[in-house]
């Protein structure tokens, strides 16, 4: 019964729900039209599970790394390590293990991914023992670490990967995480666990994201014109439009989660609406288009 518990909270600490951020190594498959190409699909299938225990393994170390601030803060402290569910040496035993298979797998799918996940550890270890400390490096950290799923998705199936996707992730994941830290100043979580947040002003975040969001905007308008697959993605501009207007609608209005904004972009009727009709237009002009 105690094994059961255990292996129940591990879980927990490995936060499944955020396994969604690892989508992102899709992106190359996808939008190299390789989806079609099943030897390519089981790859980027594999990168998916093998970053999904790196990032895992990043969560639980960051947990150990913040137990004292999580236990003072209102959700953070129901965390198992916080609550005092796992202890933790276990938790880092068990990050170390997920760390070390999802860094032999790599090395065992190609060199090249093998290297992308051990840039991923090593910005996230960074992070989470340094940088998230650190004004405007915590966000660019953030938007860094999707880059890295982007290219890890790219190598895995030995395909080349396009300048603007790439700024377009940077620059789409910044927009998230400044985002974030806004809707935690604007519904008072800075006197919780995230002490960079005292750093950080309103009007500052406003004015990066003025910057950030019309970036986002703009690279992928971009992407969509270069598309050596289709320019009728072009067509799918609105609709990605209307989704960033979306989440930034739903971070001015309404406290979002504290384990990120997986569970409001998932759980908003409007944003999900706009993902499925992205997602069905863009998959009939990846396959019909010209």
């Amino acid at each position: 019964m105690r094994v059961k518990h255990t292996i129940i909270e591990i879980f927990i600490s490995m936060r499944p729900k955020q396994w969604t951020k690892n989508f992102f190594i899709f992106a190359a498959l996808i939008f190299v039209k390789d989806f079609l190409d099943s030897q390519k699909v089981l790859f980027a299938v594999e990168a998916f599970v093998l970053f999904c225990f790196a990032s895992s393994a990043v969560y639980i170390m960051n947990d150990v790394v913040d137990i004292k601030s999580d236990r003072e803060h209102p959700t953070k402290k129901y965390r198992p390590l916080a609550a005092v569910k796992i202890s933790p040496f276990f938790a880092i035993f068990f990050a170390v293990i997920l760390a070390t298979v999802a860094s032999l797998g790599g090395w065992f799918l190609n060199t090249s991914f093998f290297w992308a996940v051990m840039a991923y550890l090593v910005l996230q270890l960074l992070y989470s023992f340094w940088l998230k400390r650190i004004v405007i490096i915590d966000v660019l950290a953030i938007a860094l670490g999707f880059v890295i799923r982007v290219i890890a998705g790219a190598v895995a199936i030995s395909v080349s990967f396009s300048v603007w996707l790439i700024l377009c992730t940077f620059f789409l994941a910044l927009f998230l995480a400044i985002s974030k830290r806004r809707n935690e100043l604007l519904h008072g979580a800075s006197g919780f666990s995230r002490g960079v947040l005292q750093d950080y002003t309103l009007e500052f975040l406003n004015q990066m994201n003025m910057v950030v969001l019309p970036s986002t905007i703009i690279t992928y308008a971009f992407y969509t014109f270069s598309s050596e697959h289709s320019r009728w993605l072009m067509v799918t501009i609105p609709i990605v439009v209307y989704g960033l207007f979306r989440y930034l609608f739903i971070t001015d209005k309404k406290r979002i989660a504290d384990n990120g904004p997986s569970d409001d972009i998932l759980g908003d009727a409007g944003i999900q609406v706009a993902v499925l009709v992205w997602i069905i237009v863009s998959g009939i002009i990846l396959i019909y288009g010209k």
